[in-house]
């Protein structure tokens, strides 16, 4: 009875630690969640550059945050910090990837990948946080902060909760980004199942042609989400040189327009691509791309709407990354109706 005790007691801390998920506004499981933190605006509520914008399956469309981004309650603090009570486990595996890691880290992303996310798993599930946020999140051995630099743009947050068997084709993914992994821990029998996953959290990419990849990834929930990634070899635009094409719809992509290369709106291809100049919350916000640092684009009809890590400029043609996207009309709406203005092919403002 004593030796069964004592088993008791080693066990419970393991099997009692919650099956790994995205987590929502109201702290409980959610099959994904999409969450807009919004730009800091002096002499507005959002002077503190913490509010955002929250939405999943049954939010019905864009709901203010029910926190904030620098507080351990919200969406984002809840789903992440699973890793930092995770850290040490040998049954999880995570990779943490940033092309502007945390300045702890001694990495360089100049010649990786654009690209920011996450993924945390065990052996049933576990989540793909897509972002756009530099430096963040910081790594496994630390604890949930929201850095300082990320208060002033706007960025974009899509996260998946995946069945096991998924992560070997995220893994894929993740080669033909390119990623710069600042932290990572792939245990012997996650690397069996997925060699892939382990090959880019040891900084491998893609060898040989084709230099993207799309795949249908399908959630706990059973939502389809389709994946596109590319390699720097892929050499063009990921929106007007691919996703446009694919979906069959003008684009509307929102991305940071503060470089040198910013790519014009493009209409040179059977489906266009537009570049988003000012995004407006109905009866809320209205900001314009110079201080989002969002990575969004969405379809001029329904119903796709995709998140990603990408900006359309021309360094980034030869840069990987890429951008997930889902086809439903609720998710379309909640991002068409974002788009205030944008930049014609001719020129002026639309």
């Amino acid at each position: 009875m004593m030796l069964l005790r004592l088993l008791t007691h080693l066990i419970l801390p393991v099997s009692s630690f919650a099956a790994i998920s995205c987590y929502g506004d109201q702290g409980q499981q959610v099959d994904w969640f999409i969450v807009y933190k919004l730009p800091q605006m002096k002499g507005t509520e959002l002077e503190g550059g913490v509010k955002y914008m929250y939405q999943d399956s049954s939010s019905g469309g864009w709901v203010p945050g029910a926190s904030l981004m620098n507080s351990t309650d919200s969406a984002v603090a809840q789903t992440v910090g699973q890793l930092y009570k995770a850290y040490g486990m040998k049954d999880v595996a995570y990779v943490l990837y940033n092309d502007a890691p945390p300045k702890i880290s001694s990495s360089s992303g100049i010649d990786r990948g654009h690209t920011k996310g996450m993924l945390l798993l065990d052996k049933t599930q576990g989540f793909w946080l897509v972002h756009s946020t530099p430096q963040f999140p910081p790594p496994a051995n630390l604890s949930y902060n929201w850095p300082h630099n990320a208060l002033h743009n706007g960025q974009s947050f899509l996260c998946v909760t995946y069945p096991y068997k998924q992560f070997g084709d995220i893994g894929k993914q993740l080669l033909y980004n390119t990623i710069l992994p600042y932290d990572s821990s792939i245990p012997e029998d996650f690397s069996a199942d997925f060699p892939e996953l382990k090959s880019a959290a040891q900084k491998g990419t893609v060898k040989e042609p084709p230099w993207n990849r799309q795949v249908v990834l399908t959630s706990v929930g059973g939502k389809e989400f389709t994946s596109f990634s590319k390699h720097a070899h892929f050499g063009d635009d990921l929106y007007s040189g691919w996703v446009s094409q694919v979906l069959k719809s003008h684009l509307f992509v929102q991305f940071w327009q503060n470089s040198r290369g910013v790519l014009p709106s493009n209409c040179s291809q059977p489906f266009y691509t537009y570049d988003i100049l000012e995004i407006g919350f109905p009866s809320a916000y209205s900001f314009t791309s110079h201080i989002d640092h969002s990575k969004w684009c969405v379809t001029d009809g329904p119903g796709w709407a995709c998140v990603g890590d990408m900006n359309r400029d021309l360094r980034e043609e030869q840069r990987g990354g890429g951008t997930v996207c889902v086809n439903d009309v609720a998710i379309w709406k909640s991002f068409r109706s974002l788009v205030s203005s944008y930049e014609k092919c001719a020129g002026p403002v639309g």
